[in-house]
C-alpha cells in the first residue's frame, strides 16, 4: 500500500517536472523567435535560425521523451544556455533586441523630428 502511494507521488512529481521543462523550453523558443535577427550578430552570439532550431528540437524532445531519458537533459542544457547567456546579451542591446518598432518613422536619434518648428 505504501509502495503504491510512493510510486504515484513520484509519478506525479515527474509529470510536474516534465510540464515545467516543456513550459521553460517553450518560453525560450518564443523569446528567441521574437528577437531581431541582427541582434544576435550584434551580441556576438550564434544566428537566430541556429537558436530557433536548437530550442525547437529541445521543445519537441521534451514533448516526446520521458524526463528520465538523456535527450530532455540535453535540451534542458541548451535552453539554460540560451536563457543565461544569449537572452541577457540580447536584452542588453538598445531596444532589447525586440522586433517591434516603438517610435515613429520621423524619429531621429535625439527624439521626434518636428520639421524645424
Amino acid at each position: 500500500m505504501v509502495d503504491v502511494v510512493l510510486m504515484q507521488g513520484f509519478a506525479g512529481f515527474m509529470w510536474l517536472l516534465s510540464m515545467a521543462l516543456i513550459v521553460f523550453s517553450g518560453f525560450a523558443l518564443i523569446d528567441a523567435a521574437t528577437r531581431r535577427e541582427d541582434a544576435y550578430r550584434a551580441a556576438d552570439k550564434q544566428t537566430k535560425p541556429f537558436w530557433l532550431i536548437i530550442l525547437g528540437i529541445a521543445f519537441v524532445v521534451n514533448l516526446i521523451f520521458n524526463i528520465l531519458s538523456f535527450l530532455p537533459i540535453i535540451g534542458l542544457i541548451a535552453t539554460i544556455v540560451y536563457m543565461v547567456d544569449v537572452r541577457p546579451a540580447l536584452r542588453g542591446l538598445p531596444g532589447g533586441g525586440r522586433s517591434s518598432r516603438r517610435g515613429s518613422s520621423s524619429d531621429g536619434p535625439y527624439g521626434p523630428w518636428n520639421g524645424g518648428r
